[in-house]
């Protein structure tokens, strides 16, 4: 099952259980999926779609300090909940598996010391896809590095 198909399963089933944060949730989600399949004139893939969950999910987490630094609770709460919705389509990482695929970008660039952390990153990041948190894969690397 494609990962547009789960989706609209979802928001189906959460129709039918009255569930209006998952609607919203996935509503908002399958939305922004609709508007980049109408600019490329196409179905998106599932990495394609994976991509804008990501943003959608990053987009929370920026939401989420924000109104954590206003003192809104209650905002805090709902984008919570909502990068949590979000976070079933897209499971993060755990450390041995991203400590895996820094490994795999070490080598695969040929990697030598701290002066490579920039090649790195930018072979990494787009492999994880919002998966991982910026900074925990910044430190990792550091050390894989030995910086």
């Amino acid at each position: 099952m494609s990962l547009a198909d789960r989706l609209k399963e979802d928001l189906n089933r959460a129709l039918r259980a009255g569930d209006s944060l998952r609607v919203s949730t996935i509503r908002l989600a399958r939305a922004a999926i609709h508007n980049a399949a109408i600019e490329r004139g196409r179905d998106l893939t599932d990495l394609e779609i994976q991509d804008i969950l990501a943003r959608e999910m990053k987009r929370r987490r920026e939401a989420i300090e924000a109104y954590t630094r206003a003192g809104r609770e209650d905002l805090v709460q709902k984008e919570t909940l909502e990068l949590a919705i979000l976070t079933e389509y897209l499971p993060p990482l755990d450390e041995a598996q991203l400590r895996a695929m820094i490994r795999d970008t070490v080598a695969q660039v040929g990697a030598t010391g701290p002066q490579d952390l920039g090649r790195v990153m930018g072979a990494l990041m787009p492999r994880l896809r919002g998966r991982a948190d910026g900074g925990l894969v910044q430190r990792l690397v550091r050390e894989a590095l030995g910086a």
